[in-house]
């Protein structure tokens, strides 16, 4: 199982975004809220345009939408986020990047600074770790949904990098800058996607054992519940088989 999608694909499975609505409202608007900063008009603004598409992939009711926005140019008083990313390392030699919106930074870094200490892991020095994800458009489909050779086809000619075969599903990579327009290919090709966002590819991945995988989806699951984390990215791969052996030890 490849590591892009891979916290992602699990927290799916794990099924734990049922309970947290209101925490997938609050990264939502949070990101709304920024996003508008640079002009409330989703047309000239593909940030906001793809804030609002999560917006509504997650039902936000549409006056609490407004409201964001309205914060974000300033229609509203709100409070002031700032955007940053932390770095750190986690079990196995993992490494840990974190997008961040927080109203205080310093207190944000001492969480968590805390968090990853009692976790198996620790805080990495700025550019300690960045330089080894790349920041890239992902877009997941199930096999199922398409056949392979109209997928590549498609995404290719629509300006996608490459399309990655995974045991249940396909990941269209694209630049960033792409992302919009092939998004929309695949939408005007009725494909449906399981997850489109830009976020945090790693160069490569670290393959990790029972003991290790453990301690690190605990570590995701935790820096997933803290409120200023908005995305958690990291280079740890699980086998399938382990990932049954964790899943297993987890239920019993």
């Amino acid at each position: 199982m490849g590591g892009h999608s891979h916290w992602a694909t699990i927290k799916r499975h794990k099924g734990a975004q049922d309970a947290k609505r209101g925490k997938i409202f609050t990264r939502i608007i949070r990101e709304v809220t920024i996003a508008a900063r640079s002009g409330g008009d989703p047309a000239g603004n593909p940030r906001l345009r793809l804030a609002i598409a999560k917006a509504k992939d997650a039902n936000m009711p549409g006056d609490t939408l407004k409201k964001a926005i309205q914060r974000g140019t300033g229609e509203l008083p709100g409070v002031s986020y700032e955007e940053f990313t932390l770095e750190g390392y986690g079990p196995g030699g993992t490494a840990l990047l974190l997008e961040i919106t927080s109203d205080n930074r310093n207190r944000t870094v001492a969480e968590i600074r805390s968090l990853l200490t009692k976790n198996h892991g620790n805080m990495a020095e700025a550019g300690a770790v960045s330089w080894q994800f790349h920041k890239k458009g992902l877009l997941t489909i199930e096999k199922g949904k398409v056949d392979e050779d109209t997928l590549l086809s498609l995404s290719l000619d629509a300006g996608a990098e490459d399309v990655e075969v995974g045991e249940k599903t396909f990941e269209v990579i694209t630049n960033p800058q792409d992302f919009d327009t092939v998004k929309k290919a695949l939408a005007d090709a009725k494909i449906e996607t399981a997850l489109a966002e830009l976020t945090f590819i790693p160069q490569n991945t670290i393959r990790l054992d029972e003991k290790p995988a453990e301690q690190m989806l605990k570590l995701m699951e935790v820096l997933d519940e803290h409120d200023d984390v908005q995305k958690a990215h990291a280079n740890f791969d699980i086998s399938d088989e382990v990932m049954e052996k964790v899943a297993a030890a987890a239920a019993g």
